[in-house]
């Protein structure tokens, strides 16, 4: 079978699989956020924490109880990898630094998950498991909590009310995560992915000497870091390291796991919102540029430039060979275009097209289909402003699903789509005029650049994954990546949030022979093109520095 009908064979299988979750998984978490009863669990955890699941919640409640549970976990995670060298089940590790610590602890909970520094050389067995997979599970919760609070924002009036924010954080974890999580991890073990907790083991390497390796609980966090769309990987190597992903059909799988909740959650939204149709013109914006990547990145890596490609069939420096050209093109889009950030091929030895368009799907905003939660919000904020410039180029007040889209509508909305362009750019620039961050880049001219660019894009994006060829352990980038994942996932959700009670407030308009029809294909191709529009205005100087300069000189 030749590699190219292999990807796509991939491809139409992934498809299959994702249509045949849609309906249930998207019916199943409207009734968990719908549903008025709580599980006696649920009721425990209630009790524990002093919440009343029952308070239905104005924006700004909500918002402080978003921003002082994640404040909280930092603080959590943060202490407990300080204290590492100290705990049982530690490996001998000694205890992290102080600036690593705070870049993990706030990659973790900010659902980005980005790693300066090598999991299997570095983390025992507690932090692991009782803290990064803790937050994998609670991050992804999180985000899927606050895209439920701005579907409850379109779907009632009159109120201002958002729901329960410890509700929903609960039942999201409870009802929804951990249960596929049990069911993906069987299936990882019987891959042939390791799950233990053994201690460190000296094996014999095929050209002599040895090597050690230690153990873990590793499907387990390998399930959820996908799910959750986290990314962070339990050894360096990330899922590409067999332990992780031991072959072609649990690389599907996983790939599988990342984009079966955020498709999902369109119907969701459309069960919430009173109109099928609504979340179907959400998932056609959603399929159509996930769809789009994918067939341009199997295209540029299939490409043949020269012998070794010729004789390879494709690009396969950096690719792992049980996974192929195709596998390792369809992982690297999902990806990329989700928050997840894990990696099963090295993005930095992609062709030049091929690392920018991982690149690309970043700077979107990741919403095709978006990370849990974010890609739903990501692409709603998206359908706001793409109803406000049809407004704009017929003269008629903008509408969005029977509510008007006003100054302060608006004004939130791009506030929102401002923040992590202005992040990645900024510190961008930044680093490439100090001398230090720049000690840090493998290479120089556009490549070397591309290195920072991703760095930010994926750390203020909340993506996580790397570029690879950039040494980014050292106190400049653990800071200023911390900083840019904590601003660039929770000021959106400050704009997300007050939008939402905007609109919950509101008392909505009846449709009219004039009002714009969202759930119709036109509406769709106008909110591909705004994403584009908006995506290349702010980008496209930065990567003609980068991946297109590099691209075009290859």
């Amino acid at each position: 079978m030749s590699p190219v009908l292999a990807g796509v064979l991939q491809l139409l299988a992934l498809l299959v699989a994702l249509g045949l979750s849609y309906r249930p998984l998207g019916d199943h978490m409207a009734r968990v956020y719908s549903s008025e009863k709580h599980l006696r669990v649920e009721k425990w955890i209630y009790k524990g924490i002093g919440a009343n699941p029952s308070v239905q919640m104005r924006w700004p409640a909500y918002l402080r109880g978003v921003l002082g549970f994640s404040a909280v976990s930092v603080l959590f995670l943060y202490l407990l990898q300080r204290v590492q060298g100290s705990l049982p089940g530690s490996l001998g590790f000694v205890s992290i630094d102080p600036d690593q610590a705070f870049n993990t602890a706030a990659s973790f909970v900010a659902n980005t998950n980005w790693q300066s520094y090598y999991g299997e050389q570095a983390m025992g067995h507690v932090v692991q498991t009782g803290g990064l997979a803790v937050q994998n599970f609670l991050s992804a919760a999180v985000g899927m909590a606050v895209a439920v609070a701005l579907v409850r924002g379109f779907a009632r009036s009159r109120t201002g009310e958002l729901g329960n924010f410890w509700s929903d954080l609960v039942r999201g974890t409870f009802r929804v995560l951990l249960p596929i999580s049990v069911i993906g991890a069987l299936v990882l073990v019987a891959c042939g992915a390791i799950q233990n907790f053994s201690g460190i083991h000296e094996v014999g390497q095929f050209m002599g000497g040895t090597q050690q390796w230690n153990g873990g609980a590793v499907a387990s966090q390998e399930v959820i870091k996908e799910l959750g769309t986290n990314g962070g990987g339990y050894f360096n190597a990330n899922s590409s390291h067999p332990f992780e992903n031991p072959s072609g059909l649990s690389n599907l799988f996983e790939i599988y796991l990342i984009l079966v909740i955020p498709f999902a959650l369109t119907r969701t939204f459309g069960r919430m919102v009173g109109s099928l149709k609504q979340g179907y013109a959400i998932l056609g914006t959603m399929a159509t540029i996930w769809l789009g990547f994918t067939a341009l990145m199997m295209w540029t890596e299939f490409a043949h430039h020269g012998p070794a490609f010729d004789i390879a069939g494709g690009a396969m420096e950096g690719k792992e060979t049980r996974f192929g050209i195709g596998g390792s093109s369809i992982f690297a889009v999902a990806t990329t275009l989700t928050s997840t950030g894990a990696v099963n091929s090295f993005h930095s030895s992609y062709t030049g097209f091929g690392g920018g368009i991982t690149m690309l799907g970043m700077q979107l905003g990741e919403i095709a289909p978006g990370g849990v939660g974010s890609g739903l919000y990501g692409m709603l904020i998206m359908a706001v402003i793409a109803v406000f410039v049809a407004g704009l180029m017929v003269g008629r007040t903008p509408e969005y699903l029977g509510r008007k889209i006003g100054t302060r509508e608006i004004t939130f909305a791009a506030c929102y789509i401002l923040i992590t362009p202005a992040l990645v750019l900024g510190f961008t620039a930044v680093a490439m005029a100090l001398d230090t961050p720049a000690d840090s880049m493998t290479n120089s001219g556009a490549h070397g650049f591309s290195e920072i660019l991703y760095a930010y894009t994926s750390g203020a994006n909340n993506n996580g994954s790397a570029f690879a060829g950039l040494n980014a352990d050292t106190q400049w980038f653990n800071s200023t990546i911390g900083i840019a994942m904590l601003l660039g996932r929770f000021l959106p959700m400050v704009f997300v949030l007050a939008l939402a009670g905007s609109l919950a407030e509101q008392t909505p308009v009846p449709q009219t022979a004039g009002t714009l029809r969202t759930e119709k294909p036109l509406f769709t191709g106008l909110l591909v093109g705004t994403i584009l529009i908006i995506t290349g205005l702010t980008y496209f100087p930065a990567l003609a520095l980068g991946p297109l300069a590099e691209g075009l000189a290859a």
